[in-house]
Formats: structure tokens, sequence, C-alpha cells
């Protein structure tokens, strides 16, 4: 009964249009469904305006960003299909145009006319694809742990994969020659790789363990692939290294020092935009802001104060 009652719960929460636990929070429509936001910290400083990685993923993993908004306003938004946003099938909806499009809604929504716009991982992906669309406002961007092209991100995980043990390795090629992802030694090697390069931290809750956490599996299996190491879907042949070059704001690139974004592809994604800056995080993998929130949250104010003046 208790499981069922709050089943009844998360549905409530899932399909309100403007219910919020507080003003600062809610769901704004958009096509496709309704994304939820939540707004932290006020005050007259330029907002924040975060984008989670995946696709697929939700903002949940990004809470330590919250301590940011002492300074300023931070937002928090879980794009359409995961978290606590509307769950869909559509797969018209899975395209990063389509995404571009529904965070210019949750903008004008929101009523952002001036902003600093924060991407991670696949974030960074809908990120450079929002500015290269919708540049005014737009006031600095931070690219943390950043995926410009594809092709580099697939040789990076050549080269952190041939790093591993062995049997490691073997399992990995097995499950991407024979495309079964289900195997245990698949799920045993995923957990080694992880563990290196994605979160070097603990976090013993599961990420299905609450609405917040929900994680759209058809989201990302459609726009990345089942592979973590092979794209199959239609971001394969993303690649973005020539309009970096067009980028006219104020830019700063973040890389964990064991990041799955290798930080020596980073800070040559780093040399092709004008005056841009680059970080490395020390003692962090892919979550840089989960294995070192004060050194990364250091270096994400540092850089926005500089900004403010």
């Amino acid at each position: 009964m208790r499981k069922y009652l709050l089943g009844l719960f998360a549905l409530f929460l899932l399909n309100a249009c403007t219910s919020s636990t507080s003003p600062k929070e809610g769901f704004i429509e958009v096509e496709g469904g309704k994304i939820w936001y939540r707004i932290d910290g006020d005050g007259d400083k330029t907002p924040l305006l975060l984008l989670h990685g995946g696709p697929g993923s939700s903002s949940y993993y990004l809470e330590p960003l919250k301590e940011l908004s002492k300074d300023r306003p931070v937002i928090f938004i879980d794009q359409l299909g995961c978290g606590r946003s509307t769950r869909i099938t559509d797969t018209t909806l899975m395209t990063i145009e389509k995404n571009v499009e529904q965070l210019e809604q949750v903008r004008k929504a929101l009523k952002l006319e001036r902003f600093y716009l924060y991407g991670h991982s696949w974030g960074t992906m809908l990120g450079m694809d929002y500015y290269l669309k919708y540049p005014k406002g737009i006031k600095a961007l931070i690219f943390a742990s950043p995926l410009f092209s594809t092709k580099i991100w697939t040789k990076d995980a050549d080269t952190l994969i041939a790093a591993l043990p062995e049997a490691t390795q073997k399992a990995i090629r097995e499950s991407d020659e024979q495309k079964n992802y289900t195997s245990e030694s698949y799920k045993q090697a995923m957990k080694v790789y992880y563990k290196a390069h994605l979160r070097r931290g603990n976090d013993t809750k599961s990420r299905k363990d609450t609405l917040d956490r929900y994680f759209g599996e058809k989201v990302y299996t459609f726009m990345w692939g089942p592979s973590e190491f092979k794209a199959t879907g239609n971001l394969l042949h993303y690649d973005r290294l020539k309009e970096l070059a067009t980028i006219k704001v104020p830019t700063l690139l973040t890389a964990g020092e064991f990041d799955e974004a290798r930080p020596v592809s980073v800070r040559y994604f780093t040399s092709l935009i004008p005056g841009a800056q680059f970080q490395v995080i020390s003692d962090a993998a892919h979550v840089t802001m989960g294995d070192n929130p004060r050194e990364n949250n250091r270096v994400l104010r540092q850089f926005l104060q500089k900004m403010d003046k």
C-alpha cells in the first residue's frame, strides 16, 4: 500500500502543470510536454542556467552547484523525457534541434534576458547548439567535460579502455561486437570504467530511487546508443569543431583530472575558442561536481565573479 501511494504521488507530480513546492519551482509547457524547473537563490547578479548531461539523465547530480546560489539565481531544469519532466516515447522529440527549441521556450517562460549558460557533458552539445541559434542574452558560456566531436569522444574512450585490465577490455570489445549490453561481464566492465572515469566517489543511492533521478533510457539509446563507447544514434556525426571559432562571449571549459572527456581533448577545444579559459578539476572524473565539489565550485565562482564585473 505504501508503494502504491508513493506511486500515485509521483504521478501527481509528473502530470502537474504549475504545482510547485515554492514560488520558484514548477513546470513549463513546451512542445511535447512539461519541463520541470527550480530556481535557487536570488539577488540582482546574472542568473546561471544549468544543462545536465545524458541525453536522458536529469539535474539531480548537479545539486552541488546549488552552493553557487549564494551569489546569484541558479536555475535547474530536467530536460524533456527525464527526471521530473514529462516522460516521452515520441522519437521526433529526441533530437538536438527539438531540445534547442524547448530550451528557448524555457528561457522565454522564465523571462531570462541576460544569463550565463552552463552545460555538462551532453549539456555542452545542447548548450553549443543553443548558442549558435540563440546567442542573444548569453553573457558567458561554461562547458564542463564537453563533447564537441563524437569522433574525438570515441577515440578518447578507446584510449581509456586500452589502459584498463585485459579482462575488462575483452568484455567491452565482445559486447560491442555482439551488441549485447546485458551480460554480467559487460556490467562488471562498466563498473570498472565508471569508477575510473565517470565518478570516482561513492554514490550509494540508486538513480531510480526517486522521481528526480528518473533516467530516460529510450532518449539515451535513440540519441546516443546502447553503448557508452560507440555512438549509433542521431548524435553519431555530431561535430562542432569549426563552429567553436564563432563563439564571441567569454568561455570557460573544465574537465576532471580522470575525465572520460580527456583533458588533452578539452584543452584542444579551448584552443579553438577565442580567448577561452581551461581548468582541470583535480582528483575528479567526469562528474566533477560530485567528485570534487569544493574545487569545482571555486573554479566556477571565480569565473562568474570575474564576468560580473
